[in-house]
């Protein structure tokens, strides 16, 4: 008896069921059979499977169906009958399994006593270049593990529905009768689901056991590249249905919502992309047979897939099509804004007509994406091509642009252009005028004639794609679109001069990429123009080509690895560090990059007042928008960057540079930090402490770094300097050159008796009559429905109670993001993108926040606090632990429940009299050497020499 048996299945595919074989015959386990199973195919496959047979008796057996089943279901059973092993796997006839699959599965089987173990699935995509890898659902095989149900990892359940990457045990197979379903496609969903369930142990394996060979242009399609056929839907329906059932029988919910959630955002999406290219008939029926189905998907799963996924199978479920197609064209496209959009009630959705429906109101609301928020150069807007028509040598174009939400106003000045680039980087660029713009409410009308033939000029082997975008200026703001062809109709060509050769290619052909948006592509009505390519192929493939290739690969590959973390750490030391370091050169980095802010940027202001002679280079990660003219710009990471640090005099930042940057001994870093510690810090975490000793020790290499650590109170000596273990003569007790500012707005309250606003609150349009609080929460991970940070009280609410007498600045910390409603627009604003932090401190009257640093900073105001710790037990008792009781010390009340929150913003002005102690107390602790004059005593003791 074979320990495995592996059923290989075969349809019309003589050519590559050898390798399929083979794969078998090769395997380190040789007790291996192998049970091809012919579904009466019309080539030469059962001969060729006879005569793999007749070369390996005894271990190749070969059968036929006497009838086509038309699937792949019926054969996989006959196979399972024929199979004379204790364990057996399946192989389709164009795939191959890895080399030691059978050993590593069976060895899993015997040492657990699993009814099925599964291993990983690579696609390889056989028609690429390189064979281009992908590793089908790899985090459910990071780790070899042992289900007692599947019910343990439901994941499992839902998304690997392969059959093939699988050893099962025959009796298992045999006693539970386990078949597939006969003449259906995707029959090894239902039969997974099957073994899934009944299995009463399942293993995993982290090995790679199959390699699936996807041959997209293949000449007859596989199923999975033939979705656009009605049928393969339909048979798609109606497994998930028979699933369906065995869930509903088995009372498994949850099962059951993890797979309506993957039918959402997986199994329909596959279909939808299709049908901007399908007729009506086609979409009619298509809609006809989604409705039933989605009627039964749990309305909880519509929360749980992104938005646009949800979209789609709501407008399909309503028949909607004007609106569903461009919801297609987002799905397709993830960041295009195709619909117009609707305000209602303060909120945005996607489009009118369902604010009756309650379910359909959740669904279409589209405020937490924050398009409302956008200007209109960060849009990516659907631009529908409306017609096409060719005429001698030009195509005349007209199309409409969205306009969401009005964002392109009447009376703006529109200019435009036609874009036609080579889809290679690098090569050629045409414009063409846009002749027509015309604003017509929810969408621009445009029209333009490009005469192609005339000064469109492909080289003609290279660049054998051309993509076409339209560059719209709206009042001299560029956004850039792509045309969406849908539905409209394609036909032609149009005459051109490559300028290597038109032996190859004379003409130019519209046709649709692949996410829906038109391009060209060079054709050639020359009967030799197959003979001529077939020769330039044949020369790219042969030996000159083949040179010139693998030079150029080599090139890239070679840039790829110079660029690489490794050795830029490798250039950083060894090339770098080796060049002489240049005197008066200082790097300023703040928020490792993200900003130009804080005390970096309060000590480079006070060089450039003292009039000092330097060269300041600025970190930069992300957009260099808004950081300083008259310096060195430099990517964060980059190999200028590392440079710059090898070479630089002086470094200062507030958080870190790399970590494994060594520092030069002639180089002098003044960590500046970025705030005082209630949170515990460094070495006091839980998850450093349990590092090993090496890690240890390598955290500890890269503070050592430090040799100057800025300290604004005797607690960060017994906080932030403890926990970092930093040596006394690194300490510089000055405070922080970012509350320079705060201690001197303080002083000239003091003196004056008032307050002074400054322009910021005109900038932000806050009237003088309002009172400013500010919202500036601790970093927290991101959440909610759209993966971002939800703010922990109902924001309208606050704005309809307070709206009259507050205006309430909102401040993520940097590494969140948060989104308002228009409904409170002028009453609470967004300020989170503002680099520095410090003029809204100095503007606010009162600061609301929970465990930021920032309250130490404010402390110096001695204006009011609020502490809002919705989860204080969880972020103290659960997370990484805290100095200090925050309900002991804190100068101003500590609510925990939104109603509490309201009532201390009522009481808001009796606080400054209540709490008028508490805060003299908490600034003594926590910022007794904040004097307003930080940077000036830092520039002093380090740069003063560097005067003109």
């Amino acid at each position: 008896m074979p320990d495995v048996s592996v059923v290989v299945i075969v349809y019309n595919d003589a050519d590559r069921l050898p390798t399929a074989v083979q794969s078998v015959l090769d395997q380190t386990l040789r007790d291996v059979e192998v049970v091809i199973v012919d579904d009466c195919s019309t080539d030469r496959s059962f001969e060729v499977a006879q005569q793999l047979a007749a070369g390996h008796p005894g271990r190749v057996r070969a059968f036929q169906l006497p009838e086509n089943s038309g699937a792949g279901g019926e054969p996989r059973n006959v196979g399972i009958q024929h199979t004379r092993g204790r364990y057996v796997m399946f192989l389709d006839s164009d795939d191959v399994l890895e080399l030691n699959a059978c050993r590593n599965m069976l060895e899993a089987a015997e040492e657990t006593g699993s009814d099925i173990v599964s291993g990983l699935t690579v696609r390889l995509h056989k028609d690429t270049r390189n064979q281009k890898r992908d590793e089908w659902y790899a985090w459910l095989y990071s780790t070899t593990r042992t289900l007692e149900s599947v019910t343990e990892l439901p994941d499992l359940f839902v998304w690997d529905t392969l059959c093939t990457n699988k050893c099962y045990r025959r009796e298992f197979l045999v006693e539970r009768n386990l078949l597939f379903p006969k003449g259906m496609f995707y029959e090894d969903l239902v039969f997974i689901a099957e073994a899934y369930l009944a299995a009463q142990r399942i293993t995993l394996i982290p090995n790679q056991v199959y390699f699936w060979h996807v041959h997209e242009q293949a000449a007859v399609k596989s199923v999975t590249n033939r979705r656009h056929e009605m049928t393969n839907y339909h048979h798609r329906l109606e497994i998930h249905r028979r699933i369906d059932a065995m869930l509903a029988e088995r009372g498994l919910a949850e099962m059951k919502l993890a797979k309506d959630v993957k039918f959402l955002k997986h199994d329909l999406v596959l279909h939808l992309r299709d049908l901007p290219f399908r007729d009506e008939s086609y979409r009619q029926e298509f809609a006809e047979l989604s409705r039933e189905y989605l009627a039964s998907i749990a309305p909880e799963a519509y929360e749980r897939v992104q938005p646009i996924q949800a979209i789609c199978a709501y407008l399909l479920q309503q028949g909607d099509w004007d609106h569903l197609i461009p919801a297609v064209d987002t799905l397709i496209n993830r960041d295009k804004v195709s619909s117009p959009l609707a305000e209602h009630d303060g909120r945005i959705y996607w489009c009118d007509g369902y604010t009756d429906d309650p379910f359909g109101r959740d669904v279409l609301d589209v405020t937490d994406l924050g398009y409302h928020e956008k200007p209109v150069n960060q849009l990516f807007l659907r631009n529908q091509l409306t017609r096409f028509a060719e005429s001698g040598r030009s195509v005349s174009l007209t199309g409409r642009i969205n306009n969401p939400l009005g964002i392109i106003p009447p009376g703006a000045q529109l200019k435009g252009e036609l874009e036609f680039s080579a889809r290679r980087r690098s090569l050629q660029t045409f414009h063409f005028p846009v002749r027509v713009l015309r604003h017509e409410g929810d969408a621009i009308h445009w029209e333009a004639v490009a005469d192609l033939t005339a000064k469109l000029r492909p080289l003609g082997i290279v660049d054998t794609i051309w993509d076409v975008r339209l560059r719209l200026d709206v009042d001299g703001v560029r956004t850039t679109s792509r045309l969406t062809v849908a539905d409209t109709g394609l036909s032609g060509g149009l005459p051109v001069r490559p300028r290597l050769s038109r032996m190859v290619a004379d003409r130019l052909e519209p046709h649709v990429s692949a996410k829906g948006h038109l391009a060209f592509r060079l054709v050639s009505e020359n009967r030799n123009a197959e003979r001529v390519q077939e020769l330039i192929t044949r020369g790219v493939r042969g030996r000159p080509g083949t040179l010139a290739k693998t030079g150029y690969r080599k090139a890239k590959e070679l840039r790829k690895k110079v660029t690489s973390g490794d050795n830029k750490l490798r250039a950083y030391h060894e090339v770098f560090s080796r060049l002489p370091v240049k005197k008066r050169t200082v790097v300023f980095e703040s928020h490792l990059g993200k900003q130009f802010s804080d005390s970096p940027r309060a000590i480079y202001e006070e060089m450039r007042r003292q009039g000092l002679e330097f060269e300041a280079i600025w970190s930069y990660a992300g957009s260099p928008k808004d950081f300083p003219k008259g310096v060195t710009l430099v990517k964060r990471w980059s190999l200028p960057y590392l440079k710059a640090l090898a070479q630089a005099e002086f470094w200062v930042d507030n958080q870190s540079y790399p970590l494994k940057l060594t520092k030069r001994p002639e180089t002098t870093y003044l960590q500046t930090w970025h705030g005082s510690a209630l949170k515990n810090m460094g070495f006091d975490q839980p998850s450093l402490k349990a590092q090993t000793r090496q890690q240890q020790a390598e955290q500890q290499r890269s503070l050592d770094r430090f040799d100057r650590f800025l300290i604004r109170s005797e607690h960060d000596v017994h906080t932030l300097a403890k926990a970092f273990r930093l040596k006394e003569k690194t300490l510089l007790r000055v405070g922080y050159p970012r509350n320079d500012a705060l201690v001197r707005a303080r002083q000239r309250e003091a003196a004056l008796g008032a307050r002074e606003r400054g322009p910021l609150a005109a900038e932000l349009g806050i009237a003088e009559d309002k009172t400013v609080l500010l919202y500036a929460p601790t970093f927290r991970k991101a959440g909610g429905r759209h993966g971002r940070f939800e703010l922990p009280f109902d924001v309208e609410r606050f704005a309809d109670q307070f709206g009259d007498r507050y205006v309430l600045l909102v401040r993520s910390h940097y590494l969140n993001h948060v989104v308002l409603p228009p409904t409170v627009q002028g009453r609470v604003i967004d300020v989170s993108a503002r680099h520095d932090v410090t003029p809204l401190l100095e503007l606010a009257d009162g600061l609301i926040t929970d465990y930021s640093s920032v309250m130490f900073d404010y402390a110096l105001l001695d204006r009011p606090l609020v502490f809002f710790t919705y989860d204080y037990d969880e972020y103290v008792h659960e997370g990484r632990g805290t100095y200090f009781d925050l309900l002991e010390h804190a100068p101003g009340p500590v609510v925990r429940t939104e109603d509490a929150f309201h009532e201390a913003i009522k009481s808001f002005e009796s606080q400054a009299l209540e709490y008028a102690k508490s805060r003299k107390e908490f600034l003594a602790k926590f910022g007794e050497y904040d004097q307003g004059n930080a940077a000036q005593s830092i520039v002093d003791q380090f740069f003063a020499q560097w005067s003109r």
